[in-house]
């Protein structure tokens, strides 16, 4: 049904301009309390439009709520497991199992990110893996470019194996006729796909960096697997898959697994309740919320009319390929997570395949720019206070060759599996 204004522009307007604000504050990462307080102000003025209803608003909250909660959960799953000393560890097996070659780094780096980014989520992968990524490299005497970038393209590319590995497919889990099991399974070969495409153009665009040679930085001491974390974790995993089919949400699961490691780490003196606190970025669900608040604004509006008037009505190739890059545009104008709340609903009718075309645009696209996904912006600013200069050209470079190629190998598995 076409959209009728029912409200003055002026006030039709207050959306776009609470979505700008918001957007513009991620984009900043100021401190939590402005975050918070950004959050609040910009859906109370969404909300006093009267654009959407109490009873719309409630039901926007409700479905955020539990992905909320998986999300602060599972940042602390994370926080617990870097201070542990698990990602290092991590590293360290990559870097002997290479045996001094960057190639075989490279592809070990692959293989890590990939887990940690479908396990743990993108966030761990750009925040807490790519720093070990890079003193692996170092420590080698080889670049750490490639390492770093494949830290990147994995977080985004990566994130499509599990319901739990990114925010985006959580929203998108109503919607899908699938259970935890199910969507792996679809989306396996596709994860297959994505990562010989990622991996062949890294190799040849960093051809040069792989076979470069550098004095090799000062040994860190290497450290244990830390084996309570390493066990909670697949427990945690194991979990999801078990209690999907029960209709066992999540965040019941990552809930009980960041107690148990919370409680373990507080007994070896590695954080406070105060950390585990902070890891949780209380703010950062508020923001989530908001933003969830203003997307049910626009999307009841001129937006969400304009989105569906270009979208297909059909699940044919062309039509999979074509929600795929509309999907892509929009995670580049409003960010993955916004874009999610706008457009999954209205594939959803379209049946299972549409939904995960949709995802891929919205994982693999948001690799695109930087502002497709926040996980981009974490990373570079991750890299800036390592050192480590990434210029616009060459972040550029590697992605608008990377996602097309890559964005259409996985339309093309999808299309064939479903």
């Amino acid at each position: 049904m076409p959209y009728i204004a029912r409200v003055p522009p002026l006030v039709d307007a207050v959306p776009v301009v609470a979505l700008l604000v918001l957007l513009a504050t991620a984009y900043r990462h100021p401190s939590g309390r402005v975050e918070a307080l950004v959050a609040v102000v910009t859906a109370a003025a969404t909300l006093a439009t009267g654009i959407v209803s109490r009873d719309e608003t409630e039901a926007a909250v409700r479905h955020l709520a539990p992905v909320v909660v998986f999300l602060a959960t599972i940042l602390v799953v994370a926080d617990v497991c870097a201070r542990a000393g698990l990602f290092r560890a991590a590293a360290q097996v990559v870097r002997d199992v290479s045996h001094g070659r960057a190639d075989r780094l490279l592809g070990g780096v692959f293989v890590l990110a990939a887990a940690v980014t479908a396990v743990l989520s993108l966030d761990a992968t750009v925040v807490l893996l790519t720093p070990v990524v890079i003193g692996a490299a170092l420590a080698m005497g080889t670049s750490s470019r490639p390492g770093a970038y494949a830290c990147l393209r994995m977080a985004n590319s990566a994130s499509l194996l599990l319901p739990v590995s990114n925010l985006t497919n959580l929203l998108a889990m109503r919607h899908l006729d699938l259970t935890f099991g199910g969507f792996a399974l679809v989306m396996a070969p596709v994860l297959a796909a994505v990562l010989v495409v990622e991996y062949v153009v890294l190799r040849l665009l960093f051809r040069r960096d792989l076979a470069a040679r550098t004095e090799p930085a000062a040994p860190t001491p290497d450290v244990p697997l830390p084996r309570v974390p390493l066990v909670v974790v697949a427990a945690m995993l194991v979990g999801f898959a078990a209690l999907s089919p029960l209709g066992v949400e999540p965040f019941w699961v990552s809930t009980a697994a960041a107690l148990v490691l919370v409680a373990w780490a507080r007994r070896r003196d590695l954080l406070t309740l105060g950390d585990a606190v902070r890891a949780a970025h209380p703010s950062f669900a508020v923001f989530v919320l908001a933003l969830g608040v203003v997307v049910a604004a626009l999307a009841v509006g001129f937006l969400g009319d304009a989105v569906a008037r270009v979208l297909p009505d059909s699940t044919s190739y062309a039509a999979l390929l074509v929600i795929a890059v509309v999907a892509t545009v929009l995670a580049n104008l409003l960010t993955n997570l916004s874009a999610t709340l706008l457009v999954v609903p209205l594939v959803a009718p379209l049946g299972d395949a549409a939904v995960l075309a949709a995802l891929l645009g919205l994982n693999i696209g948001s690799g695109l720019t930087y502002t497709g996904s926040l996980a981009n912006l974490l990373w570079r600013r991750g890299l800036t206070h390592q050192g480590e200069r990434i210029s616009m050209r060459e972040f550029h470079r590697v992605s608008l060759v990377a996602t097309p190629v890559t964005l259409v190998a996985a339309v093309s598995v999808l299309a064939l599996v479903t």
